[in-house]
C-alpha cells in the first residue's frame, strides 16, 4: 500500500504551555485591502472515502515537521462510510485555539526571479540558501512540531507547510544564527498546504526565490531543512527532478506537486527544494512510502508556480480570494441504499452549511442529488470535477429527489474562505 508522508514531526510532551483557554484576536486589527478576523487554526479534518476506482489507497500525513501521523483512506462506496466533503474543510468543526494574527495587506508580494549567472556548486548553493531557512517548533495542546520553514523577506515574511502550524496556539521560529523568535500567522491555506508566518525583525536574510515554471525533468537539485527537527537542522541532500505536474491527491484535496529524488524526512516539511543557481524553486512537504515494499528518492515539493499566487493573497488578505466552494457534504450510496430509494446512481446530501446558498436553494439533508449540469453524480468525484471547471459566482443546477419526488434546483457557488469564517 502505498504512504503519503508529509515531512513534519510533532512529538509528545506532558511539560508543554498550556493554551489559552479563551484565546482573544490579536488588538492590532489587519490593514489594506482586506480586512479579516484573527485566524483561528482548524482542527485537522477527518477526510473521509472518496472515489478512486475500486483500489483502496491507505495514506498517512506524516507531517515532515516532526511526527504526528493522520490516517486517510480512499475507497469505492464503502458501506456505512463517512461522508466526503465537496469543499476544504467543508463541515469541520473549527479549532478552538489561535495563533496570534499579523496584520495584513502592506503590498508585500513574492517575486519569482529568471535563473542568473552560471551554476553554483554544492557548496556555494548551501552558504547562499542556509541562511534563509529557518527551524519551526509549532505548540498545539497536546504536542510539539517541528518543521522548516524559508524566509522571504528581511522583515520577517517565513514560508512554510500549512500541516506544519495547525491547531498551534504558539510558534517559534529558530533562526540560521541561533535567534529564537516569535511568529504571528499572517495566513494558511490547507487546501495548498501553505502558510505565511511573520516576525518581527528587519533583518533575516531572505531566499532568492526562481521559476518553477523554467524545470525541467532532470534538473538538478538539492533539498535543504531540518531532517527529525532541530537535533539535525540545515541538512542538504541532492538529487534531480525526476517529473513535473504530479497530481497527488489527499482527501478532499488534490495538489500538483514536483517530484524530486532529493532525500526528505521527517521534520522537512516546509522546506526549500532548491535549483543550479540557488534558487528555491519548491517548498517541501511529502514523500511516498509503502508498508509492502521498499520506496525511495520518491519526494514531493510545491512549485513556487502555485507557491506565489497562494502566498500572496494570504499576505494581502490573510486567505485566498477567488476559490469557488458549494458549501455541501455529500456521500456515494451504496447499492442496497439506490435499490431502496428506486434510483441507478446518486449522492447523498448530508451536510450544508451556514453560509452556503444550498439551503435558500431549497436542498435539505437527506435530499438524493441526481444529477450537476447535466452529468450524472454516482461518485463524489463527479461533483468535484464539475465544480473544478467553475468560479465564484457560477451556478450549479442540481436534479434532486426527496420522498421519490424529483424536483431542479439551482445553487450559487461562493468564495471558499466566506464559508469556513462562517
Amino acid at each position: 500500500m502505498l504512504s503519503y508522508f508529509y515531512d513534519d514531526m510533532p512529538a509528545w510532551n506532558e511539560e508543554l504551555p498550556s493554551p489559552p483557554s479563551n484565546p482573544e484576536p490579536s488588538g492590532q486589527p489587519p490593514t489594506g485591502r482586506c480586512r479579516v478576523s484573527a485566524y483561528t487554526i482548524p482542527r485537522k479534518k477527518k477526510h473521509s472515502p472518496s472515489e478512486r476506482g475500486a483500489v483502496l489507497f491507505l495514506i498517512f500525513l506524516v507531517l515532515i515537521l516532526g511526527g504526528t501521523a493522520a490516517i486517510v483512506f480512499f475507497s469505492d462506496t464503502a458501506p456505512g462510510g463517512p461522508s466526503a466533503s465537496t469543499d476544504h474543510r467543508s463541515g469541520a468543526a473549527r479549532g478552538v485555539v489561535t495563533l496570534e494574527q499579523a496584520p495584513t495587506g502592506d503590498g508585500t508580494i513574492l517575486t519569482l526571479a529568471a535563473p542568473q549567472g552560471g551554476n553554483l556548486s554544492f557548496q556555494e548553493i548551501y552558504q547562499r540558501v542556509m541562511p534563509s531557512i529557518v527551524c519551526i517548533t509549532s505548540m498545539a495542546s497536546e504536542s510539539v512540531s517541528q518543521g522548516t520553514g524559508v524566509v522571504m523577506t528581511a522583515n520577517g515574511y517565513v514560508i512554510t507547510n500549512a500541516h506544519v502550524i495547525e491547531n498551534a496556539f504558539r510558534v517559534q521560529i529558530a533562526t540560521s544564527d541561533n535567534r529564537s523568535l516569535e511568529a504571528k500567522l499572517v495566513g494558511m491555506d490547507e487546501e495548498s498546504d501553505l502558510a505565511v508566518l511573520k516576525v518581527e525583525v528587519q533583518d533575516l536574510t531572505p531566499a532568492l526565490f526562481g521559476d518553477s515554471a523554467l524545470t525541467t525533468v532532470g534538473d538538478t537539485v538539492v533539498a535543504i531543512g531540518n531532517p527529525l527537527g532541530d537535533e539535525l537542522r540545515g541538512t542538504m541532500t541532492d538529487g534531480i527532478i525526476s517529473a513535473i505536474n504530479r497530481d497527488i491527491t489527499v482527501g478532499d484535496w488534490s495538489m500538483t506537486l514536483m517530484q524530486t529524488t532529493a532525500a526528505l524526512n521527517t521534520g522537512n516539511s516546509g522546506g526549500a527544494l532548491i535549483n543550479q543557481w540557488g534558487q528555491v524553486i519548491g517548498i517541501t512537504n511529502m514523500k511516498i512510502m509503502a508498508q509492502d515494499s521498499t520506496i525511495e528518492g520518491l519526494g514531493f515539493a510545491i512549485p513556487t508556480a502555485t507557491v506565489k499566487p497562494i502566498v500572496d493573497d494570504l499576505i494581502a488578505c490573510g486567505h485566498v480570494t477567488g476559490r469557488p466552494a458549494l458549501g455541501i457534504t455529500v456521500q456515494a450510496m451504496t447499492t442496497e441504499e439506490k435499490e431502496i430509494a428506486g434510483v441507478k446512481h446518486g449522492l447523498w446530501l448530508r451536510n450544508i452549511q451556514a453560509a452556503s446558498n444550498a439551503r435558500p436553494a431549497g436542498l435539505r439533508e437527506g435530499d438524493i442529488l441526481l444529477s450537476a449540469n447535466g452529468e450524472t453524480l454516482d461518485r463524489v468525484q463527479d461533483l468535484l470535477d464539475i465544480k473544478k471547471s467553475l468560479q465564484v459566482g457560477d451556478t450549479i443546477t442540481f436534479e434532486a429527489m426527496r420522498n421519490g419526488e424529483e424536483f431542479t434546483v439551482d445553487v450559487t457557488l461562493v468564495e471558499q474562505y466566506a464559508l469556513n469564517a462562517g
